[in-house]
């Protein structure tokens, strides 16, 4: 007999592997932090486990991975809904980030860790301020993570000036280099809040660590103009001159983009992180992703933060990102499930640089695994399921969250946090934020 120290049975597995393979039911195994075997239930009989799992005739599948998200902004969720994105930034989100610290950081993060592990998230990428206390608070979560401080031409909150910035970003590198959850990426802002020798600069520190370089890019059609304004250009060809157009970089939204914009993305292998929701709910458009997708360019989901969503459910993501963009090219054919499903897990992963490791269940990568209750009514019948999973599974019905090897969630019990003092946490922070902007909440 094989030990393992998870046995997962009774699935129907997806396993987002090159080949797509399935097994109804399937078993999957577990040792240490990887995933040991997988296959058909038939040959589970030849392991025994510390754990058993039964999945109960529901979905395995890989972790969900969110491209893209601002963690600690939990804390401002509702607080400026219904606002043009610069309005909403400049008058209301800056204000209340400038009264942030690491403790605060934390507290909004663990509650952000919190509502990702609940809905099936197992990494996610985050740029924020104080990224340090992200870090923590995702190392204590138990949920993997890329994390880089936000870089900007303007004093931070955090660092000061931007040298401190730069300096701040490479203790973190050194710091986390060899934790098995944390990433540390270098994440200059925008090409609008970043001068070309700062970006330059960033891309420079992103090579030389093999570190993941993360941008919102061509977000809005006022930063296109800003920055058509600045240098005559659009802001991809405004990185393309700059050399920031390579396989390592990972552009943010990317809604306004042209024809030569996607041609360049596509010829210097750039990644794209798609935010459907928070676009939506900013008014900033819809961006070209079947296009991209044509081109062969990798496109990754993200949520956004909870400021601008107003949640960090993957599950709803898809579903909204599939209908979306079959509206909007009048075509049901368009982003079908299955291709959706994979943009939150192995090509996520892939546009993080992770996908040798998570992203799919295959033996010897890492154990990420989420397992789908469908013993529900809205669940039921299930003939396809990867359809179940983009147009009727919400966050709610997952059942176990397993990240690098740790059940972090079972039974809809989260097992690294509690869940009570997280949100308490987070009303107190509320409470003071209303006492320091008593103007936030209200436009």
């Amino acid at each position: 007999m094989k030990h393992a120290d998870i046995l997962i049975t009774n699935g129907w597995i997806l396993t987002m592997d090159a080949q797509r393979r399935e097994f109804n039911p399937g078993f999957l195994a577990v040792s240490g932090s990887n995933i040991a075997a997988i296959g058909p239930m038939a040959e589970a009989s030849a392991w025994t486990a510390a754990q058993t799992i039964d999945a109960g005739g529901g979905i395995v599948l890989p972790g969900l991975v969110n491209t893209h998200t601002h963690a600690a902004m939990t804390c401002f969720r509702g607080m400026a809904d219904d606002l043009p994105l610069m309005d909403w930034l400049q008058n209301h989100i800056f204000p209340a980030e400038a009264q942030l610290n690491h403790e605060r950081v934390k507290t909004g993060t663990l509650l952000a860790c919190a509502e990702m592990i609940l809905s099936g998230t197992t990494c996610f990428c985050d740029m924020y301020l104080f990224e340090e206390a992200v870090a923590e608070a995702a190392h204590q979560a138990g949920i993997r993570a890329v994390v880089g401080e936000v870089l900007y031409d303007f004093p931070s909150p955090n660092y000061g000036p931007i040298e401190a910035g730069f300096a701040y970003t490479e203790k973190m590198m050194a710091t986390w280099r060899d934790n098995p959850l944390i990433t540390v990426a270098v994440e200059p802002h925008s090409p609008y809040l970043c001068a070309p020798d700062l970006l330059r600069r960033a891309a420079d520190i992103a090579r030389r660590n093999d570190s993941p370089l993360v941008i919102h890019l061509a977000e809005t059609r006022s930063e296109v103009d800003t920055i058509r304004e600045r240098y005559g250009v659009t802001p991809v060809r405004h990185l393309a001159d700059l050399g920031l157009l390579y396989p390592g970089l990972m552009a943010c939204h990317g809604v306004m983009l042209t024809e030569e914009d996607m041609d360049l993305l596509q010829t210097h292998d750039v990644k794209v992180a798609h935010n459907a929701e928070s676009n939506m709910k900013l008014a900033s458009g819809i961006a070209p992703v079947p296009q991209l997708l044509d081109r062969g360019i990798c496109v990754g989901l993200g949520t956004d933060g909870c400021a601008s969503n107003n949640n960090l459910d993957l599950l709803s993501e898809m579903d909204t990102v599939a209908k979306l963009h079959k509206v909007n090219t009048l075509d049901p054919t368009v982003l079908d499930a299955e291709t959706v499903l994979a943009m939150a897990t192995i090509e996520g992963a892939r546009a993080l640089g992770l996908a040798d490791r998570i992203g799919s269940l295959e033996t010897g990568k890492a154990a990420d695994i989420i397992i789908i209750d469908t013993c529900k009514p809205h669940l039921t019948p299930l003939y396809h399921p990867a359809s179940h999973l983009v147009y009727a599974v919400r966050g709610g019905d997952v059942q176990t969250t397993i990240i690098n090897g740790q059940v972090v969630m079972h039974n809809r019990e989260l097992l690294t946090l509690d869940r009570e003092n997280v949100m308490r946490d987070v009303h107190q922070l509320a409470a003071a934020l209303r006492e320091q902007l008593p103007g936030a909440a209200a436009h």
